[in-house]
């Protein structure tokens, strides 16, 4: 093994018993990937809790948004025969349904923008889809399952704002992307998928469908409530391009130990070695500071090392996949537990183990840089996601009207302008460049996740204009409308009034 990647055993455990303490689950796999295949595995718990069946290499498992992954890899097949021109309208290829602009003036989306979340499709189709919370999300099985995608998208998939501009996280995207590799090559994504990718790669129990090749080991998921876990609703995802996939850990090794060959250069089966470097490098940075997006896969950095990887989230399953490509080495995390709200082991602990076998602190905060509050007056105020109302749905379920930078008891804090508590209290941002004192990173402990977060003008003088939070963007607004007083009232409104309804209800259950 390469001398990255060395594997000490009970650090790697210990790291285990660190996350799980805090996100526990029903059931757990763990999987080391170097020198072509898994060089250590850990199974915990259960794949059924009522049936005390183990979690194995050979537990099959919903695996969600690194489905993005393969569909990626498939559209960079077609691309690689000339099928394909990333760069050409998406509404070239789609034959059963279009991507229809908000407004004339607006760019035609591309394959590319699709392939990187910029093409101003949001996380929902449209407004009216927060009237029915399941779209997107997942409808319960059943005879028929998830709608076909012609029907699903009979109105035509809108792009709210111009495309390129903005990152938006979007299964809507990468399902338009599946359908355009069924309309180019003539099959269903799920029969194209085991035809050129998983038999090719002996996937034998990985499908985009819920067949007899995954069905006998598929594990139950959970959701961990006051009472205990408890099984979720058998749902179908409707977007199976961006997120419908089934597979085991022992087929996913090999397709990252594939990939991480191809990187190294070496003949791949499914796709060349420029191609994947390709799908590695940014293709949308709206900062240079920031890693920017690849062609599906996320990127980063840790220790000087690029890092590349992939996360999934089904209601019941939580998965991630973190590779340091020019070292060879890869992580992966399968959990049979967690919501829709992405708490849960398999991020946090892929990316601590990753940091671990790189020879890093699990700790992604530098302790070594000097903060330089001569620099604070220019970035502190407000800031607001960039226009659009539909794809910034999501952004403002977490950050409201928009995050705040101030001074707190000696710290420069990002802090959303939300009701919600736990993001109220905000978030130090902490230096993490010694020659750039507009550069920080902060850490989301709820999620184990962490961001780069810089501001516009590098060591310019000056206001900031904008704050990017990795890919996010967010624009400064003035002073005077800031929104804050407007929370904190409504915040104190909120609050009065379930103090109000507490009391009512006490002499209520007095009186009987």
């Amino acid at each position: 093994m390469h001398a990255y990647g060395r594997i000490d055993d009970l650090d790697l455990k210990a790291t285990i018993v660190q996350v799980l303490d805090r996100w526990p689950c029903a059931g757990l796999a763990i999987a080391v990937i170097a020198d072509g295949g898994i060089a250590w595995f850990r199974g915990h718990g259960f794949a059924d809790v009522a049936a005390k069946t183990p979690v194995t290499e050979d537990t099959v498992f919903r695996i969600g948004s690194i489905t993005k992954t393969f569909t990626a890899v498939a559209v960079m097949q077609l691309w690689e025969q000339g099928l394909v021109d990333l760069d050409a309208p998406a509404n070239d290829y789609l034959r059963t349904f279009r991507l229809v602009p908000a407004n004339p003036n607006l760019s035609p989306a591309t394959v590319r923008h699709l392939l990187t979340h910029t093409a101003g499709v949001g996380y929902w189709r449209r407004l009216s889809d927060l009237l029915r919370p399941g779209v997107g999300s997942g409808v319960r099985a059943g005879r028929w399952g998830a709608p076909p995608l012609p029907h699903y998208y009979s109105r035509g998939l809108p792009i709210e704002i111009e495309p390129g501009t903005k990152w938006v996280y979007s299964n809507h995207g990468f399902a338009a992307l599946g359908q355009i590799v069924e309309d180019v090559s003539g099959e269903p994504l799920d029969r194209y998928l085991r035809d050129r990718i998983f038999d090719p790669l002996d996937m034998e129990h990985t499908d985009l469908i819920r067949s007899e090749r995954v069905r006998a080991h598929l594990a139950t998921g959970y959701v961990l409530r006051s009472r205990g876990l408890k099984e979720v609703a058998d749902r179908e995802v409707p977007t199976p391009g961006g997120g419908g996939m089934y597979s085991t850990m022992a087929d996913i090794a090999r397709y990252v130990a594939a990939v991480l060959r191809i990187a190294a250069k070496e003949h791949g089966s499914v796709l060349r070695p420029e191609t994947v470097a390709t799908m590695f490098r940014p293709h949308f940075q709206p900062d240079p500071r920031v890693p920017g997006m690849g062609l599906a896969f996320e990127l980063g950095e840790a220790g000087g090392q690029r890092i590349v990887g992939k996360t999934g989230i089904v209601s019941g399953f939580h998965s991630a996949m973190a590779l340091a490509p020019e070292v060879g080495i890869g992580v992966l995390v399968f959990s049979n537990t967690g919501g829709l709200d992405g708490r849960g082991a398999p991020i946090p602990l892929a990316t601590m183990l990753l940091r671990l076998l790189l020879g890093l602190s699990v700790d992604p905060i530098r302790t070594d840089i000097a903060p330089r509050p001569e620099a604070w007056s220019e970035i502190c105020g407000w800031y607001s996601p960039a226009p659009g109302p539909v794809t910034n749905l999501s952004l403002r379920a977490l950050m409201g009207a928009g995050p705040e930078v101030m001074v707190q008891g000696g710290h420069l804090m990002l802090k959303p302008l939300t009701p919600i508590p736990a993001m109220r209290r905000g978030f130090r941002l902490y230096p993490d460049d010694p020659d750039d004192p507009r550069v920080f990173r902060i850490y989301f402990p709820e999620f184990g996740m962490d961001f780069r977060v810089v501001f516009d003008g590098g060591r310019k003088q000056g206001a900031a204009t904008r704050l990017f939070l990795d890919v996010m963007s967010f624009e400064r607004q003035p002073d005077v409308r800031n929104p804050r007083p407007w929370v904190t009232g409504g915040l104190a409104v909120g609050t009065a009034a379930l103090a109000i309804r507490g009391v009512l209800h006490h002499r209520s259950s007095v009186r009987t």
